[in-house]
């Protein structure tokens, strides 16, 4: 599994670093002997379903949740010894975040900065290249209970970095918000993270997946997948993936989910199938063959490589179903 990024020369490079880390709430494992090594600048992916332990494992690393065993550090800080210290170094922002809704745009960022920066004059330095960062200059006089669901993300988004803190964590920041609200929230991440900023984020957008530099997944607690986005879809699938546009597609839906023989999982893709098989070579011709003798039109069935949602669709079923990887 790809946690690391090296070896002990290259510390100073890192960003957040568990060994070990578990979080119990009495006999419930929330979050199990998690091993990560995060470099600094890098946009890394934490994926997986409500309830794996995504949340849990972001407060522990804020600071805010104390670790039942385990090690850690964020920028540079132990998450043991030195909690408070994180605070001041990171940023965090969610879907929800506090955002208060009878203060303007400027307010709201005054408020935040306050909170981190004494000095007045790079208080007003830094709310300015917020500003300027999320293109919020038109609405800085705008109440945020007024702004669309889109500028209201920029603004907690300007609220998280307005104390240039080195690391920020994004829990599903982009939930909610239409796609190309979505893409621009992403632009200004690029940029963040090109200037040296690291990014922790939560999603269940698996375009957004795509963007990381790396991917992990947790399921039930457990890291049970860690590399780049290539790489996971690479090495975390040993079965193949097959392209299927046919009709009628939704008899073709019934027929191979009742066929266990041939086919893993089936799921619907649009206005395709992809249809998880052990062998490619096998199944291909035998798939023809049945929807043949059914009377269903194939207009296309290939091997193409796995998207992540197929990955992780397919390391969730593994996990559930509790057959090893």
């Amino acid at each position: 599994m790809d946690t690391s990024h090296g070896t002990h020369e290259d510390k100073r490079t890192i960003a957040i670093e568990t060994l070990n880390l578990t979080k119990r709430f009495g006999k419930f494992v929330a979050v199990n002997n998690l091993t990560l090594s995060i470099r600094k600048g890098e946009i890394f992916g934490f994926l997986g379903p409500n309830g794996a332990g995504k949340s849990t494992t972001i407060r522990m690393l804020c600071g805010i949740l104390e670790p039942t065993s385990g090690e850690g550090s964020v920028g540079g800080y132990s998450l043991i010894r030195e909690p408070e210290k994180i605070k001041r170094v990171i940023g965090y922002m969610s879907q929800s975040f506090g955002l208060y809704q009878d203060l303007t745009v400027e307010e709201n960022l005054r408020f935040y900065a306050r909170l981190y920066i004494a000095d007045r004059k790079t208080c007003m330095e830094n709310i300015e290249k917020a500003i300027e960062l999320v293109q919020l200059d038109q609405y800085r006089k705008t109440l945020a209970a007024n702004l669309s669901g889109g500028w209201r993300q920029r603004l907690a988004l300007a609220c998280a970095i307005v104390h240039e803190p080195q690391i920020i964590f994004l829990d599903e920041p982009t939930a909610g918000i239409d796609p190309v609200s979505r893409r621009v929230l992403w632009d200004f991440l690029y940029e963040l993270s090109h200037a040296g900023t690291t990014l922790f984020v939560t999603t269940h957008y698996m375009e957004e997946a795509e963007r990381c530099n790396r991917i992990g997944f947790i399921w039930q607690g457990n890291l049970v997948a860690c590399s780049t986005p290539e790489g996971v879809k690479s090495s975390y699938v040993n079965r193949y993936i097959l392209n299927l546009k046919c009709r009628p597609i939704d008899r073709a839906y019934a027929l191979l989910k009742h066929d266990m023989t041939l086919v893993r999982d089936v799921n619907f893709y649009g206005d395709e199938l992809h249809i998880v098989v052990d062998d490619a070579q096998t199944a291909l011709p035998a798939i023809h063959r049945v929807l043949a003798d059914a009377g269903i039109a194939v207009t296309l069935l290939e091997q193409i490589q796995p998207s992540i949602e197929d990955v992780f669709v397919a390391l969730a079923q593994e996990k559930k179903n509790g057959s090893p990887h």
